[in-house]
């Protein structure tokens, strides 16, 4: 019994201190991004943007810069391509002071084929501003 507590209790502590860190009110808006991702839908994808946003896909056959109408109709090509997804977040951080808030995150989508992507977002006022969207195939998966 003291080997388990000494082996699992810090363990415990760990999980316990480092959960609520990484989670808050830009990290919920971030899950729900990528679940609409995951599900295709469009409207939910691009009903979170602000006036102005952009968009940064680096890598894969969608890469390049978007913002306005080209939003919608980039989202549109990667729903249409890929079909429902599921989406396995491997770890997500949310760094916030007043004016903003970035969230990072390592995701794996599953469904016809398997994408792996370190996704950037920033919010301001609650809106997504911008975002990076890093295709990367040495992430765990």
């Amino acid at each position: 019994m003291k080997t388990l507590l000494k082996t699992a209790l810090p363990a415990l502590l760990l999980g316990a201190l480092a959960g609520p860190a990484l989670a808050g009110p830009a990290a919920d808006l971030a899950a729900r991004r990528i679940e609409a991702i995951a599900r295709g839908d469009v409207a939910a994808i691009t009903g979170a943007y602000a006036e102005g946003a952009t968009l940064q896909w680096v890598g894969g056959p969608l890469d390049g810069a978007y913002s306005g109408p080209a939003l919608a109709e980039v989202w549109g090509k990667f729903a249409k391509a890929q079909g429902p997804l599921k989406a396995a977040v491997t770890s997500v951080a949310e760094s916030a002071n007043p004016k903003g808030a970035t969230v990072s995150s390592d995701v794996v989508f599953t469904g016809k084929s398997q994408i792996k992507v370190r996704y950037i977002q920033l919010y301001r006022e609650g809106k997504l501003t911008g975002e990076i969207w890093q295709v990367d195939p040495n992430l765990p998966g």
